[in-house]
């Protein structure tokens, strides 16, 4: 089977806003557009993934409303793959980390895109995908007060969390950042996986820009497997080494790329900088990267790869080149591995 091809919807979300020093959203309409513009060599892009809130999409809104939307992303030939649920203060949910209320908002925006997920379904615009959590638990500080009990209140939020997916017929995805609590190093998202303990249900997001800092040891500093100044022999020896660990895991794949930059803006700050796809200062090759992530995708019900960009300034996401030069490195991945 053949890997399809998305594009993110949430570059034209996250990180913008109406606060000093931030640009505005771009819409859903302007993010489909730009995307089935790109074009190399007659192929395109063969669908997106979504961002569950606001203002792309109100997570409440009626089955009727989301049809509509379902038939607006149809109209451009495109599919629906994962969903990304609204887990995090100020939208629906709260943190994973947090007291009983906290917690159970975080169900709530679980919930929410499990039902958004089944009426996308039932439309026929989504067969492929999951659906993208964190710990919603910003900065590590609060989880290094007892490492331990907090990994174990965030896997049983997570575990709760899974089995309102299984009861509807969904998968989760846990994308590791730096920035998130209990998620923020390889072994720690390792340990908290582990703990879990549902990988039918509860599974990995690997995202190449974020990964790459897992090997940087960035806000773990003890888990770190390079050091600055690494040659390509010891990058990928622990390339391998953190994705043997993480792969059998991994359910959801993001091609992106990075320069070793943290980076952030507005509500989601100090996280991994992703990078134009022929960035000069990107520190993946992005094809042989990703190959180690994809080895045996289908056995893990891999059916598509997502570009990851966020934080791009306006004027690059509105810039028709910056989309083909993505579409191209996605292409060469498909190629490579994905047929």
């Amino acid at each position: 089977m053949t890997l399809k091809l998305h594009n993110a919807m949430w570059p034209g979300l996250v990180g913008k806003g109406d606060g000093e020093g931030q640009e505005p959203p771009i819409s859903l309409q302007r993010m489909l557009e730009l995307t089935a513009a790109a074009e190399v060599n007659g192929q395109k892009f063969d669908g997106i993934d979504y961002f569950l809130f606001l203002p792309h999409t109100n997570p409440e809104a009626s089955d009727e409303e989301l049809c509509q939307i379902a038939d607006q992303i149809q109209s451009y030939g495109f599919s629906v793959g994962s969903l990304v649920a609204p887990v995090w203060p100020g939208t629906v949910g709260d943190s994973a980390l947090g007291d009983d209320a906290a917690r159970e908002k975080f169900l709530s925006a679980v919930k929410m895109a499990c039902r958004i997920a089944k009426v996308f379904e039932e439309h026929g615009v989504r067969k492929y995908g999951v659906i993208r959590i964190d710990s919603a638990e910003f900065g590590v500080e609060k989880w290094r007060e007892n490492p331990k009990a907090n990994t174990t209140r965030i896997a049983d939020t997570f575990r709760e969390a899974a089995k309102i997916a299984a009861d509807n017929g969904q998968r989760l995805a846990a994308e590791g950042e730096i920035c998130w609590a209990g998620m923020h190093s390889w072994k720690d998202m390792l340990d908290l996986l582990e703990e879990v303990g549902m990988p039918e249900t509860l599974g990995f997001q690997a995202d190449m820009a974020h990964t790459y800092l897992y090997l940087m040891g960035y806000n773990a500093p003890e888990h770190a497997l390079l050091q600055p100044g690494y040659s390509d022999e010891e990058f990928y020896a622990a390339y391998e080494k953190m994705v043997d660990k993480l792969r059998p895991w991994t359910i959801d794949f993001h091609v992106a790329q990075n320069d070793g930059e943290v980076h952030g803006a507005g509500s989601h700050d100090k996280t991994g900088k992703h990078c134009r796809a022929d960035d000069p200062n990107g520190k993946l090759d992005i094809t042989k990267c990703a190959g180690y992530w994809l080895k045996d995708y289908q056995a893990r019900g891999i059916q598509h790869i997502c570009w990851d960009g966020c934080m791009f300034p306006n004027a690059v996401l509105e810039d028709a080149s910056t989309w083909n030069t993505i579409l191209d490195a996605m292409i060469k991945v498909r190629d490579a591995y994905g047929q």
